[in-house]
């Protein structure tokens, strides 16, 4: 792995084993089990493609730049396939600086520029999934309640506790646990660990509290233990365990 510090601003690099694909109008744009996958403070992981592995092709070098601190200068271009077009979808560091030379000549996608991406055979969202990202999803006796302004909105003597990488543990009740009415929601997010999220918001009385909690209904294959169970924002309702009332997290939902 290249780890080269630059004040408090770090980015890593290594070889990625697995074989990823991204297609895009149809057309297989990248197939390559040599990609690097680079981790950047402040960001999510992205791959970089050996440029022999990429259709290079049908990509349009553009005039667009830009220019970043810790790697260089990009350079852009553009996927036109079938008629149809994504501007300045692909970027490569040309002449980088030294401390990431090894990504020089490689290209990289942004990943919502293109249709389709699989590691192996199984589609991811979002962006590439970082090995260095753990969940661990346990069952629990202890008792889980829920309120919000004096309200109980859900109690459980059992439940599925989930612990991931850098984020607030997440507290998963079945839908009987259920003590208020839930109005399903137009929202839907994507986690490439766990899959699309079905969101709810709750009727309390006369009030509405929007999307306050959401549902895997079809998670991927290693998250399947949370499929259909429910589980609120502490970052913005109280949470009991066995009585004991939780610090709310801080986080990017706070």
């Amino acid at each position: 792995m290249n780890k080269k510090p630059l004040s408090n601003h770090v980015v890593n690099y290594e070889k990625c084993p697995k074989r990823v694909r991204g297609f895009f109008a149809e057309n297989l744009m990248v197939d390559s089990n040599q990609a690097l996958i680079l981790y950047e403070t402040g960001h999510v992981p992205i791959y970089y493609f050996p440029r022999d592995d990429v259709l290079m092709d049908k990509l349009i070098k553009t005039k667009h730049k830009t220019h970043c601190p810790y790697k260089g200068e990009a350079s852009y271009f553009s996927m036109s396939v079938n008629d149809k077009k994504s501007s300045n979808a692909v970027w490569s560091y040309e002449d980088p600086i030294s401390s990431v030379a090894g990504i020089k000549d490689y290209v990289a996608f942004y990943w919502n520029k293109v249709d389709q991406w699989f590691e192996e055979d199984e589609e991811v969202f979002v962006h590439a999934r970082s090995p260095y990202v753990r969940i661990d999803i346990l069952d629990s006796s202890r008792n889980i309640r829920i309120e919000l302004d004096g309200n109980v909105l859900a109690e459980a003597e059992r439940s599925k506790l989930l612990f991931e990488t850098n984020l607030p543990p997440r507290y998963y009740l079945q839908k009987d646990a259920m003590k208020v009415k839930l109005l399903p929601s137009d929202k839907e997010t994507y986690c490439p660990y766990k899959g699309k999220a079905s969101y709810y918001s709750l009727e309390v009385g006369d009030k509405v509290y929007e999307n306050l909690l959401w549902s895997y209904k079809q998670p991927v294959l290693e998250s399947s233990k949370i499929k259909e169970y429910l589980c609120f924002f502490n970052e913005k309702v109280d949470t009991y365990i066995d009585g004991i009332i939780q610090i709310r997290p801080q986080s990017k939902w706070s």
